[in-house]
């Protein structure tokens, strides 16, 4: 692990002290081209936009983006060509409208797109959490959602006969999550809004915490423990222009720039200024 010493408050994980700070590039190149990436955050509050910059800058594709929602920072992914299938609950940017890139790759049949509600993603979540195949609930029942995913089956209680959706587990392969603080051990303070960003942190074997600033003493009572955590980086603004309150507001200035160069047919000169921001 490319990480610094930690020359403050350390603490030791068995007889190891682990330092995880690294620089956002070492921990993006950790993400290999197919992966399924868990973003954190939700809606157009503390996404981790300059981390999804960096996987844009380098290039990373054919990925699977996952997310209880996704928005700006997905459709860039999504208009660059990085992304070949999204699952998610919710694609869109709230009262600035739909995603515009999804909205038009998706219509294209260029974007393989998984029916997902917040309970098959809570649930696939908390199944690869367990370690099992599924994770049952009474979701689902009664609607057409399993007609258009034939992966999600049913299973009977052995012990009521009642019958479940049989969720099955959703494991990412790297969760990318920004915090509003953290210390260089991994524990991180989101502050509030947590999403799934616990599951995705537990469920995924790399682990990239983005944060606000990284300091020796947390303020508040970790919500994403360090065990968790594979790389810390320090980014101060990281989620803009999505909102990371109370630090910062979101910008909807750019959010509405963002959407009128798409609609005016320019999203290849948005990106361009954007990966050189």
């Amino acid at each position: 692990m490319l990480c610094r010493s930690w020359m403050g408050g350390s603490a030791a994980i068995g007889t190891e002290t682990v330092d995880k700070r690294c620089s956002l590039e070492q921990a993006v190149a950790e993400i290999a081209p197919g992966s399924l990436v868990g973003i954190g955050g939700l809606t157009l509050y503390r996404r981790p936009v300059a981390a999804v910059r960096e996987i844009a800058r380098a290039g990373i594709g054919n990925l699977t983006l996952l997310g209880l929602t996704l928005g700006f920072e997905a459709d860039l992914l999504v208009g660059a060509g990085l992304a070949r299938r999204v699952r998610t609950s919710y694609f869109g940017l709230e009262a600035f409208g739909l995603a515009p890139m999804f909205t038009q790759a998706a219509g294209d049949g260029n974007l393989e797109v998984v029916e997902e509600t917040e309970a098959s993603i809570v649930f696939g979540l908390r199944a690869a959490m367990a370690r099992v195949g599924f994770m049952p609930s009474r979701a689902w029942a009664e609607t057409d959602l399993p007609r258009v995913r034939k992966d999600v089956r049913t299973v009977e209680d052995p012990y009521t006969g009642d019958v479940y959706t049989a969720f099955p587990a959703i494991a990412p392969d790297v969760a990318i999550v920004h915090a509003r603080e953290a210390d260089a051990l991994g524990n991180a303070v989101l502050g509030g809004n947590l999403a799934v960003d616990r599951e995705l942190s537990t469920a995924s074997p790399t682990v990239i915490v983005t944060a606000e600033k990284v300091v020796e003493t947390l303020s508040a009572e970790a919500d994403i423990l360090g065990q968790m955590v594979t790389f810390v980086v320090p980014l101060p603004r990281g989620a803009q222009p999505t909102s990371c309150y109370p630090d910062y507001p979101l910008d909807a200035a750019e959010l509405l720039r963002y959407v009128e160069a798409c609609r005016d047919g320019k999203f290849r000169q948005y990106l361009k200024a954007w990966l050189e921001t």
